[in-house]
């Protein structure tokens, strides 16, 4: 009975999922084993706009996706072994890539690079010769140097589409939203936050002036709440001391942003949400990729907003953010033109 009455309460969260039509859409995760891979399939599997799931990882796969077939909504899962990539893409519109390894104590996102950059361009490349007209979501870590890597891979093949490749920055919206109404003593729901930039670091840049609860706070306050949105990641890996970084957040918030796909590619109107994609915003400063409020539609990207006004205090924030996202922008390129 818990079970039954925990799913239904997953798919009443409203800020969750949310649904329209029916429509069929067919995702695949890849790395779905892993410590964001297996809730994230356990939230996918519960989206009443996923018809199909297929779970694919170098190990354990199968299993996830033994486990998640037994809930009890419509959707259809496959779990798919190492050799079975290919088969696992078959067919997809929606690839989800959590793939990767963990951050540690001590590690920045960008400790990460040698490790999941080779794996992500792998599984791009993968994407680009058997799915390539899938949209992509990207929440490999560090997805500033991650979603060049994708895109780049598949410029290489020949079958780059902008418009259907996504970094994740679903969490730092999260946190922002959730810490903000801490502050405010308000409910989450009450302060969206719209957040800028990249995804590590001092690359992320809350606009605190454009939320309501947010706009008020300053001195101390603002400065403390500020760095707990950039380096909240922080929080959890050392709290995990050593056993992961924050893998149950990031599969709540990778849901949710693909719910919000989910939807527009299923025609609803007005679906827009922060994701780090090729962007127009800073292209004249070498910086060719930016999170910003983006509105999701039938071909994924359908519109890339202005950011709208920004306080003195986000001037200097967006000032620091810039070149450090230029830098990870161009290491991703850079190690697909060194591959």
């Amino acid at each position: 009975m818990f079970a039954r009455a925990a799913v239904r309460a997953l798919n009443s969260q409203p800020r969750l999922f949310s649904t329209t039509a029916a429509r069929n859409t067919k995702v695949v995760v890849l790395g779905a084993g892993g410590g964001i891979g297996q809730p994230l399939s356990l939230l996918l599997k519960t989206d009443p706009l996923v018809t199909s799931l297929n779970l694919y990882d170098i190990r354990g796969a199968p299993g996830v996706a033994a486990d998640v077939s037994h809930i009890d909504t419509p959707s259809e899962v496959q779990g798919f072994a190492a050799d079975k990539l290919d088969e696992a893409l078959d067919g997809v519109e929606v690839v989800v890539i959590p793939a990767g390894v963990p951050r540690k104590p001590g590690m920045t996102r960008d400790d990460l690079f040698n490790t999941n950059a080779s794996i992500v361009r792998d599984l791009a490349s993968a994407v680009g010769r058997v799915a390539p007209t899938a949209h992509i979501l990207v929440i490999s870590n560090p997805v500033n140097s991650t979603v060049p890597i994708v895109a780049s891979t598949l410029a290489k093949a020949g079958v780059y589409n902008p418009a259907r490749v996504f970094g994740v920055t679903t969490l730092d919206v999260v946190r922002a939203a959730r810490f903000t109404a801490g502050v405010a003593g308000v409910h989450p729901n009450d302060t969206p936050v719209p957040v800028i930039g990249g995804h590590s670091g001092t690359t992320i840049v809350p606009l605190l002036s454009q939320s309501a609860h947010g706009k008020g706070i300053n001195g101390e306050v603002y400065d403390k709440l500020i760095y707990r949105i950039q380096f909240g990641g922080d929080e959890v890996v050392q709290a995990k001391d050593g056993a992961g970084s924050a893998t149950l957040s990031m599969a709540y918030a990778g849901a949710t942003f693909a719910n919000a796909l989910f939807r527009g590619l299923n025609g609803e109107k007005g679906v827009v949400t922060p994701t780090f994609v090729e962007s127009p915003l800073y292209k004249d400063q070498g910086i060719d990729f930016f999170s910003s409020n983006v509105e999701l539609g039938v071909n994924g990207v359908e519109k890339i907003h202005p950011l709208g006004p920004l306080s003195a205090e986000e001037e200097k924030l967006l000032a620091a953010c810039l070149p450090e996202l230029k830098k990870n922008i161009e290491r991703g390129r850079a190690f697909v033109e060194s591959s």
